[in-house]
């Protein structure tokens, strides 16, 4: 499946917290999202990057922080840009809008896995961060995280991510769930 790239986010791994769900891996974990992880912003306090060298940059001299290249599946673009605008950001505005209209292909290939993500207003929320959600997954779908509490399989994530959708057991913070594809940048 052809994936868009939504820019690179640098972030630190860490352990699972306390309220983050018990069926998560216990070592580190890897996401997307300010609200499991440490993100670095660029100067303007924006936490997209847009090409790998500033955010190379932006984690130089800190080897416990990782450049992160995200991309969104091609089908998900329009329905994600629509899901963002009804969020209050303005997708003529630059940065992560305007990168997914250009549809330009990620180009890593040390692929970590899939992360369950959704926008509000200005936040990326993760499956991992809403009470009980990787548990609501994995009973209904039998969808489980692995390695790094990341989903291994693609169409797996996507079956999880259309599921939390559909159930709307994300609501009032993620209407509309994606598989991010979270790979190393480098």
């Amino acid at each position: 499946m052809a994936h868009v790239l939504a820019g690179y986010r640098v972030v630190a791994r860490e352990g699972r917290r306390d309220w983050q769900d018990v069926g998560l891996p216990s070592g580190e974990l890897v996401s997307m999202s300010g609200c499991v992880t440490t993100l670095v912003p660029r100067v303007d306090w924006d936490e997209w990057f847009g090409d790998r060298e500033s955010a190379e940059a932006a984690r130089a001299g800190r080897d416990d922080l990782h450049v992160l290249e995200v991309g969104i599946a091609g089908q998900d673009v329009e329905p994600l840009l629509a899901d963002v605008r009804e969020g209050g950001w303005d997708v003529s505005a630059g940065s992560l809008p305007e990168r997914l209209a250009r549809a330009e292909p990620v180009t890593a290939t040390d692929v970590l896995g899939f992360e369950l993500v959704g926008y509000d207003s200005g936040t990326w929320h993760t499956w991992t961060c809403l009470g009980g959600l990787v548990d609501d997954v994995r009973r209904a779908t039998g969808v489980r995280p692995g390695r790094w509490g990341l989903v291994q399989d693609e169409s797996q994530a996507r079956v999880a991510a259309d599921w939390l959708t559909a159930s709307g057991l994300g609501d009032p913070k993620v209407f509309f769930w994606v598989a991010a594809r979270l790979a190393y940048s480098g």
